[in-house]
């Protein structure tokens, strides 16, 4: 581990040295034979954790911060999380967060704002606590504001507490701090990669690059373009075609990593954080001019300073803050552009950097001297359907293998995050070029993966799967999402095969077709563009999956049902019928498949055509009628020629009893 920046404190972890001040990068003797696995910088002290799932702090413990009451020069094990397997670590202004590995979140520290979460505002909590508001949720990140916190379950929900004098939690109103986690409902069903937060304002990432930030935004680190807060969370527009892949917060400026290794830079540059050559604050994202041309991996804010590390050609840069030697360029002076820090990547580079960290005043560089060894990856948490997962739980079915796979279906499919980060398309266009022209998921791949879960010789699996879509993720879906990447799921659920059983369309296929039909305009024209993208088989299925709905409906009704029941069964229909037509309009415009294919044969010995003609026109100003009953007429689509030939002569013959202008109506049933 090497580290270097401000020691006065001791949160450099050097022991009891005589400098304060560390310039450039020197090893941390006691991690020597150690494997260190995350670090959290706060402001004045830090939290290293080992692979072994043990944690160590070093520095100011004012407040407790450390978890421990030993000495503050060197790292020295929290004990009361011994018992832990602690698989990530945050530290803020002045308190800590902890996260193992059943994903339960541990605090200590500073809680005068609430940002513990253990339902109360104690100044000082000096012994790591569990936040039991949050036990019965599988956390997968944590990160720490100044002095707020947040945290991001498997099953994709943002839970935000502490300071929300800026609106840095997200949750539509600014003032007192809050003191329990708070689910940020405005973001549900978006599949969210990371979370990351500066010193009063916050930033959540998907899986597709799309960024949204909240809270204080006086010098433009939300990057919207002006310097007014925001108390919930606003799209970040500029950058969604960025293919940003990881966001770092510093005290008051922002930094975005592309997949291409891209740094984008905003909000305050007083200092040069922003390494744009100047002091300018920036209130839109601004590509680092002198990082272009290098293959940036990973990026690291302080609290006023900025890290960059191109492995290529072995350089750490640095810019902007330099008064306690937290840039490492064996220098006190600022820096507006990236210079180079000193370090043994500098020479022969045999020294390998696995991953860098920044915090107020301080930054470490993780390293090895194996070349081979792959960097650690940024921790990009989420649940997703993954296909080794599939075989590994059906060929082998041990009981704990099958339990595991149980608690995984269950937290997939009832999470419409989780469903909207699967199955996503690699091959270009990728995801990461999502719009609402391209929906960035693979078809063909979601329904082998659906069809391999879903298999008869494992019905408990299709009983898990069945009872999680309709009593959990249906009922929960928004008419109004948040995001085009909350759409992913309308596409790729219907290839799952209990669509097409009939035991599921009154409780899952038909409640799944209404959520289609109640989204809001601006959603069901990004469906519809999406529809119009799909292979010829890929829209036929959809389509005959509600054919079927339909004829497996009027069946039912043809046998014999009670009246009541008669009126609910009508309203399947009808909801299956208009589900249909929004299908058919899309066809009408991209010519997915043949007009024809929409024809649903078995009308003409379900159905009384004439009579249903009839109750039609009578009923024009009434949808469905006073009493309940649907007329397909309404969706003359549906109507094969045997049909529309029945319409012919109901029309013309006496007994129908309309009149000469229902004629016009008839021939446009005959033009579909």
């Amino acid at each position: 581990m090497l580290c270097w920046g401000n020691a006065s404190y001791g949160q450099l972890g050097l022991g009891g040295i005589d400098e304060e001040i560390v310039v450039e990068p020197c090893k941390c003797d006691f991690f020597h034979g150690k494997l260190v696995r995350d670090v959290g910088c706060g402001r004045k002290h830090t939290a290293f954790l080992l692979e072994d799932g043990t944690v160590y702090t070093c520095g100011c413990n004012d407040l407790g911060q450390l978890g421990h009451e030993k000495s503050r020069k060197r790292p020295e094990q929290v004990v009361a999380l011994d018992a832990q397997i602690i698989v990530a670590v945050s530290c803020g202004e002045s308190h800590t967060l902890a996260l193992n590995d059943k994903g339960q979140v541990f605090s200590w520290g500073l809680g005068s704002d609430g940002q513990l979460g253990l339902n109360n505002f104690e100044e000082c909590v000096r012994v790591p606590r569990n936040i039991k508001s949050l036990s019965y949720i599988q956390i997968a990140q944590v990160t720490c504001g100044n002095w707020h916190s947040i945290a991001l379950s498997r099953g994709g929900h943002i839970f935000c507490w502490g300071q929300n004098r800026y609106g840095q939690l997200g949750l539509g109103i600014n003032g007192p701090g809050i003191s329990t986690p708070q689910i940020l409902p405005s973001l549900q069903g978006i599949p969210f990669a990371q979370i990351s937060a500066g010193g009063a304002h916050s930033f959540a990432l998907t899986f597709s690059g799309a960024i949204f930030g909240w809270g204080c935004n006086k010098f433009g680190q939300l990057g919207l373009n002006d310097t007014s807060d925001r108390c919930c969370p606003a799209l970040l527009k500029s950058l969604r075609s960025q293919k940003v892949i990881y966001i770092s917060c510093g005290e008051d400026h922002t930094a975005a990593l592309t997949k291409e290794g891209g740094v984008f830079t905003f909000g305050a540059g007083g200092y040069g954080q922003l390494g744009h050559n100047s002091t300018n604050h920036e209130i839109n994202p601004r590509k680092v001019f002198e990082l272009m041309g290098s293959v940036v991996t990973q990026i690291a804010c302080g609290r006023q300073h900025t890290l960059a590390f191109t492995p290529s050609s072995g350089k750490m840069n640095s810019f902007g803050l330099g008064g306690n030697g937290q840039l490492g360029t064996n220098s006190t002076c600022n820096r507006k552009s990236p210079s180079a820090v000193r370090g043994p990547w500098d020479a022969a580079r045999t020294c390998f950097v696995k991953r860098i960290y920044a915090g107020g005043d301080q930054s470490f560089a993780h390293f090895c001297t194996v070349i081979n060894v792959s960097p650690s990856p940024f921790l990009l948490i989420s649940v997703h359907l993954r296909q080794p997962l599939v075989f590994v739980v059906l060929s082998l079915c041990t009981n704990h293998l099958v339990f595991v796979f149980f608690s995984e279906i269950e937290l997939v499919f009832s999470s419409a995050s989780c469903l909207n980060g699967s199955f996503l398309s690699t091959s270009p266009p990728d995801h990461y070029s999502t719009s609402s022209k391209y929906p960035g998921v693979d078809m063909n791949t979601a329904r082998l993966l659906l069809h391999r879960v879903i298999q008869q010789q494992h019905p408990e699996v299709s009983q898990q799967v069945a009872a999680s879509l309709e009593k959990t993720l249906i009922p929960w879906l928004s008419n109004s999402p948040p995001d085009i990447e909350v759409l992913r799921l309308y596409l790729t659920l219907p290839e799952c095969p209990l669509f097409s059983d009939r035991s599921n369309y009154i409780t899952i296929t038909i409640p799944f077709a209404k959520c289609i039909i109640s989204l809001k305009e601006a959603a069901r024209r990004v469906l519809g563009n999406w529809w119009s993208t799909f292979e010829p088989p890929v829209f036929q299925r959809l389509v005959d999956v509600y054919k079927n709905v339909v004829v497996y409906l009027l069946q039912l009704s043809k046998m014999g049902i009670p009246e009541m029941e008669q009126r609910i069964f009508s309203c399947f229909v009808d909801t299956s019928l208009r589900f249909l037509e929004i299908l058919h309009q899309v066809n009408e415009k991209a010519g997915n498949i043949q007009y024809d294919k929409f024809y649903i044969h078995e009308l003409d010995e379900l159905v009384d055509i004439r009579n249903d003609y009839i109750t039609w026109s009578q009923r024009q100003m009434y949808p469905m009628g006073r009493d309940g009953i649907v007329t397909l007429c309404k969706y003359p689509f549906v109507f094969d020629a045997q049909a529309k030939t029945a319409l012919l002569q109901t029309d013309a013959g006496p007994a129908g009893g309309v009149g000469t202008y229902k004629i016009t109506n008839v021939r446009w049933c005959l033009s579909m």
